[in-house]
């Protein structure tokens, strides 16, 4: 593994909507604790929720960011977030291009 690899991480974030995703994604960016976020196309999801299976149109985010600062992305999400339980979740990078991962550590808190 190439020195830096370790230290990307993804975060998957689901969201309310389009505008909750925006509003997330503008609040990590600008505060450095993510290089970039995608906000994903709406899609439906199905899930139990209080004992009832139901469906709700969601908006994905993924968020690329350092490991070393999932805490601080995981603390920011959830105050922002609308959901009682958000889905914030995050796996390694494994392989990647590295200019690529040089661009992310530049351009998140230090």
């Amino acid at each position: 593994m190439e020195a830096g690899l370790s230290t990307m991480i993804f975060v998957f974030v689901t969201c309310v909507d389009e505008a909750e995703a925006a509003r997330i994604a503008e609040m990590v960016v600008e505060q450095k604790l993510a290089a970039c976020a995608h906000i994903m196309p709406p899609h439906r999801s199905v899930y139990r929720w209080q004992g009832k299976v139901e469906q709700a149109a969601e908006v994905n985010l993924l968020i690329k960011t350092r490991a070393d600062l999932f805490e601080d992305v995981r603390s920011a999400v959830a105050a922002a977030h609308s959901y009682d339980v958000p889905c914030i979740v995050s796996w390694p990078v494994t392989d990647a291009h590295a200019p690529f991962l040089d661009w992310v550590q530049a351009e998140t808190r230090d």
